[in-house]
């Protein structure tokens, strides 16, 4: 069952919390712990919330996630819970708060089952990790799952949890999402709080839901998205009912799609599939612009690469200085040379971004309601192909994955990841919707079309299972 098909089942008594979580728990304690995408599991505590949501749930109370199982990227600070960002420097914290995300999600009910694995500070977009090992892809264990939220995107394919939080903050999100066929929404900057979350990239870092279907991920963002007192970054912009009208369908939607720039990369296969994800919107109605892309883009992936870098050297100067051996060699590497970078270099790239955005809103959604782009221009990498070390070429694979991801965080703008075919290694591959700031809505209107046209989450099934 999807998220949305067990929230029902529960409310309409036809399963239990305990029955619903016991299985989640067996499925983390053996697959989750197979493909290494689990750090810690919350048996006792889980089951002990899965007993009140029974009690709950009879007595006709209705939270949006009230008695479904979640777990997530190991980065959301939760009281007295340790939390480890994926490293060895921070392997016993134990923070004396709760991120917002986490205090929004009880509130609606959701049950915390487990503390899934990510890439060593969410620095990686492959999901290597030298401190807690790999994370395996579901699909294909040769094959990457994708970075940072790798555990959380390994951890819903597998049916170990109905949904996750994970951050993204130049793919981290939507290449996992790719890499393992699921759902993920990188929000708007700014619409979802990052209170109690680690911090990467202060400019950049956005929280969002990986599921299974469009319509589960609606429901987490509806529990996560608004402002936040202890989040000054966070938007106060109302936050729109994301479930209703997820049925209207893209009859009168303009499709904007690249003439330049995002595609220039993208090899044979991936065309192909891309021309498919095409070919399903014009069946359902959709209408496809072609638009031709400011040149201003092509710095962003670079600019993206040098704000992350000098943000996170920011935050980790002091332990780079004194406990440079406890990190593995490529989040070293990145945030090392974070320390290196001029300050103009650093205002530059922030002075830019209100240009640039501009720019882009001018000439892509003045003419269509959303864009089409790969996640990733070519298909997943296998594990032997990403493993670079911690020199140059591992730092053009950063690049190279996230030619279409990161000028999207740079520009803040929301990305809902669509898992859409499978490579000829049988790997899964996504598309993404691109809106303007705060379309959310409509990326689900859009992204649930789709899904209802090529019907993804019931046929596609992990080799892991």
């Amino acid at each position: 069952m999807s998220l949305t098909e067990v929230r029902d089942a529960l409310r309409n008594r036809k399963v239990s919390s305990v029955e619903v979580t016991s299985q989640c728990l067996e499925q983390l304690k053996t697959i989750g712990k197979k493909l290494n995408a689990v750090a810690s599991i919350y048996e006792e505590e889980a089951l002990a919330k899965a007993r009140y949501c029974d009690d709950m749930l009879a007595s006709g109370a209705k939270g949006l996630l009230l008695g479904v199982p979640l777990g997530h990227k190991d980065m959301f600070h939760r009281n007295g819970r340790e939390c480890s960002y994926g490293s060895k420097i921070m392997e016993r914290y134990r923070p004396n708060s709760t991120a917002t995300v986490l205090t929004k999600l009880d509130s609606e009910g959701a049950i915390d089952v487990a503390r899934l694995n990510m890439v060593e500070f969410a620095l990686g977009v492959t999901g290597h990790n030298e401190i807690t090992g790999d994370v395996l892809n579901p699909w294909n264990t040769e094959y990457v799952t994708g970075g940072s939220s790798s555990g959380s995107g390994a951890c819903v394919a597998s049916r170990c949890v109905f949904g996750a939080l994970g951050s993204d903050t130049g793919g981290s999100i939507r290449i996992p999402c790719c890499c393992c066929g699921v759902v993920g929404m990188k929000p708007t900057w700014g619409r979802v709080s990052c209170y109690g979350a680690m911090p990467l990239s202060f400019s950049l870092d956005s929280i969002g839901p990986i599921t299974r279907t469009v319509s589960d991920n609606a429901i987490m963002l509806q529990s996560i998205a608004g402002c936040d007192s202890q989040d000054p970054s966070a938007s106060d912009l109302a936050v729109p009912n994301y479930m209703a009208g997820l049925e209207n369908g893209v009859k009168g939607i303009k499709l904007a799609v690249p003439k330049n720039y995002f595609l220039d990369p993208a090899n044979d296969e991936i065309n192909i599939l891309f021309d498919r994800v095409l070919e399903a919107y014009k069946r359902i109605g959709a209408d496809l612009v072609a638009v031709t892309i400011p040149e201003s883009i092509v710095k962003t992936n670079n600019m993206t690469s040098l704000i992350i870098s000098v943000e996170g050297a920011s935050i980790h100067q002091e332990w780079l200085i004194k406990r440079p051996e406890e990190y593995g060699k490529q989040t070293y590497r990145r945030l090392i040379n974070g320390l290196l970078v001029p300050a103009t270099h650093y205002l530059k790239a922030l002075r830019d971004r209100k240009k640039i955005l501009k720019e882009f809103i001018a000439q892509v959604f003045t003419k269509a309601d959303a864009l089409l782009l790969p996640v990733l221009c070519e298909p997943a990498p296998s594990v032997e192909e990403a493993n670079l070390g911690s020199g140059q070429e591992f730092l053009d694979l950063a690049i190279k994955l996230g030619h279409c991801t990161r000028p999207i965080n740079y520009m803040g703008l929301p990305a809902l990841a669509m898992p859409s075919a499978k490579s000829v290694e049988g790997v899964p591959w996504a598309h993404q919707i691109v809106g303007p700031p705060f379309s959310e809505k409509k990326l689900y209107v859009i992204g649930r079309a789709y899904e209802r046209e090529i019907d993804w989450p019931l046929k596609q099934i992990p080799d892991c299972l």
